[in-house]
């Protein structure tokens, strides 16, 4: 099982630019089951999801599936059975993003229920909701979702909570329904106007992405089209929250401040300098980092995606530092691994206060989750001595040759196989 060595601490400094979103090209591949022709993506990063996405949408009968550099062509095939197996998606939620497109465009499916990261339940119940709201007919066999409607009808749906996954699967299932699809309560993620933008790039009628309501006229075929995937505005964020442990000054490439706004803002009130040209964002830590309070909220929030990097940040600042989750129930499980390097969090729930400034001391640590090997990787880049991360597939679901990246910056990281 591959790890990273990290000795610290490093000062980082210089320029890294940001990949393609995984978070957005990953709805992006599954609404390619609606399309006639063929698709091209850019900006696709290659990372672990990417692939396992990839492997999906080959089972499933498209021709082609082949990404080369950051370019993904994607040629609609001859449709195979409308079956997403468990050996094929247990290792990430967003598998179920399937299930919509399948509906729509084969009027059947089996998908089972998803895998991915431990970080907390991601029930599926309002995505089956809307999908039986819109005519479809939804059993649960043996762990599978079996679905079927031979043609969506257009609904007026609110969710009970606002729902990434279950917006995006249902907007894209709505594309090929008969008449109007009114959402409301949605979320408002950018990655969502993104999927929007591509959709309407391919023939559909979309409009709302990002706010509340979002609105589908369905359309009876989409073509192929070509699109660029927006940034990933998390692992900018991420380099950004390196930086600021580190006492760096970096520069990231190629994410506009608007997708960052509530951590640009928190992170400007522990006292950072972050100048903005452009689609780059240049962060310096000058005098004493301040510590500052955040609560996880659905986006424009401070994003839970961000939580467990922010909270190796303030091992480093002056003062406590309440960090609250809302998210998810069970993302704070970074806290007793960075507590092994050192730190000082007090845990209640969903609660931690972290008392700074810790001198952070490398250790063996084991990542339990995508987010939570970038937490354990920054607070390695702070402490002193040798930090070894376990579990390095974790990191490689949704982040691009970290280790080449930070090492261009000066890091004095590697992988271990």
């Amino acid at each position: 099982m591959e790890k990273i060595r990290i000795q610290g601490p490093c000062r980082l400094e210089g320029s890294v630019r940001v990949s393609g979103a995984k978070n957005a090209v990953l709805p992006e591949m599954a609404a390619t089951l609606l399309m006639d022709g063929p698709i091209r993506l850019t900006n696709v990063p290659a990372v672990r999801d990417v692939l396992t996405m990839a492997r999906v949408l080959r089972h499933l009968g498209m021709r082609q599936v082949v990404l080369h550099d950051d370019v993904l062509r994607i040629e609609p095939g001859d449709a195979a059975e409308p079956d997403a197996p468990y050996e094929l998606v247990k290792t990430m939620r967003a598998s179920v993003l399937v299930l919509g497109p399948l509906l729509a465009r084969r009027g059947q499916a089996r998908v089972s229920l998803p895998g991915g990261c431990a970080i907390g339940t991601r029930p599926v119940d309002l995505h089956l909701a809307a999908l039986r709201r819109m005519g479809a007919t939804i059993e649960i066999e043996h762990g599978y979702m079996v679905a079927s409607c031979p043609r969506l009808r257009g609904a007026e749906i609110r969710f009970e909570v606002p729902t990434v996954t279950g917006t995006e699967n249902i907007m894209m299932a709505a594309t090929l329904a008969e008449g109007r699809t009114v959402l409301s309560n949605c979320a408002r993620e950018p990655e969502i106007e993104d999927l929007a933008g591509f959709l309407n790039a391919c023939g559909a009628h979309v409009s709302g992405a990002g706010s509340e309501t979002i609105v589908i006229e369905g359309v009876d075929r989409l073509q192929g089209t070509e699109h660029r995937v927006m940034p990933d505005r998390i692992e900018a964020g991420t380099f950004l929250m390196a930086a600021a442990a580190t006492g760096s000054r970096v520069t990231v490439d190629g994410c506009p401040a608007g997708l960052l706004g509530a951590a640009l803002d928190t992170l400007r009130a522990c006292g950072l300098v972050i100048d903005e040209q452009g689609d780059a964002l240049t962060i310096d830590r000058q005098g004493e980092l301040r510590a500052a309070d955040i609560t996880t909220e659905p986006y424009p929030g401070f994003p839970t995606d961000l939580q467990a990097q922010y909270m190796a940040v303030m091992t480093q600042a002056r003062g406590p530092a309440r960090i609250s989750e809302t998210i998810f129930e069970n993302r704070m499980m970074h806290v007793g691994e960075l507590c092994r390097m050192g730190a000082r969090i007090e845990l209640d729930g969903q609660i931690a206060i972290v008392h700074g400034p810790t001198p952070l001391s490398g250790a063996p640590v084991m990542a339990s989750d995508l987010r939570a090997s970038a937490s354990l990787i920054v607070a390695g880049l702070a402490a002193h001595g040798e930090t070894i991360v376990d579990r390095a597939y974790h990191i490689d679901r949704g982040y691009e040759r970290v280790e080449t990246k930070f090492h261009t910056l000066g890091a004095r990281i590697e992988r271990l196989s």
